[in-house]
């Protein structure tokens, strides 16, 4: 899944001389089959793999892996294999981190993962997009926009969060729902595309809700004080 965007006027004209990799860190249109890209993503497909056939048992080896395969890593995060990157150079994830089986995140631009991040299985983080107009499209024109996940945030099971979006410092998603604008901080957030359903306040009792495992919030959770039914 990624967002559809207009390029027509921003696609490069002739006196255009950046390389397709600045073009595309600069969050430009760029074509993805330039040589220099299809390289760092090879190498970076090679490092995803390697960690992907990590056992358990393995911690130290999939740590350093991870710290290989990633822009910045924090102490004590832990990211469950099977995990899909494009280049794993843009991503940075904070301390005390939990991802479950299956996170996609497409670092063409930037992904940024505050500390104590919970994710549920199959959580997607995509920056790509692609032009509406059929010949940019077709020419394999494509862009990205940046994704920021604040501090203590939990996404639920099989969330899926569109370029460009930033999620404030606490929020909870829902499982299954499609985040294509902002969240603040502080609120429940549930639905496709996801809607603020109630905010969090810090000085609430603080007994878990959890009735379900770890990192597997429910689209239920504005409907009641449980926010997690679905499960790890």
């Amino acid at each position: 899944m990624r967002t559809l965007v207009h390029m027509t006027a921003t696609t490069p004209g002739t006196d255009d001389t950046r390389s397709m990799r600045e073009r595309m860190l600069a969050g430009d249109p760029y074509l993805a089959d330039d040589p220099e890209l299809a390289e760092a993503n090879a190498a970076a497909l090679d490092l995803m793999a390697a960690y992907n056939a990590t056992t358990p048992r393995q911690g130290p080896l999939r740590r350093a892996l991870l710290e290989q395969l990633l822009g910045a890593v924090g102490e004590g995060t832990e990211i469950r294999p099977p995990f899909f990157v494009d280049y794993g150079t843009q991503i940075r994830v904070g301390a005390r981190c939990f991802a479950n089986y299956g996170l996609v995140a497409l670092d063409v631009a930037t992904v940024t993962i505050g500390d104590d991040v919970q994710m549920g299985p199959n959580v997607q983080l995509l920056t790509p997009t692609h032009p509406v107009e059929p010949g940019p499209r077709r020419d394999k024109w494509e862009a990205a926009k940046p994704i920021v996940i604040g501090d203590n945030v939990w996404l639920g099971g099989g969330v899926v969060v569109l370029p460009g979006v930033t999620i404030g410092a606490n929020t909870v998603v829902g499982a299954g729902s499609v985040v294509t604008r902002d969240l603040p901080a502080n609120v429940v957030a549930v639905g496709n595309p996801a809607r603020v359903v109630r905010t969090i306040d810090d000085d609430a009792d603080t007994r878990v809700t959890t009735t379900g495992g770890r990192a597997g919030a429910s689209s239920k959770a504005g409907a009641s004080a449980a926010a997690g039914t679905s499960g790890r």
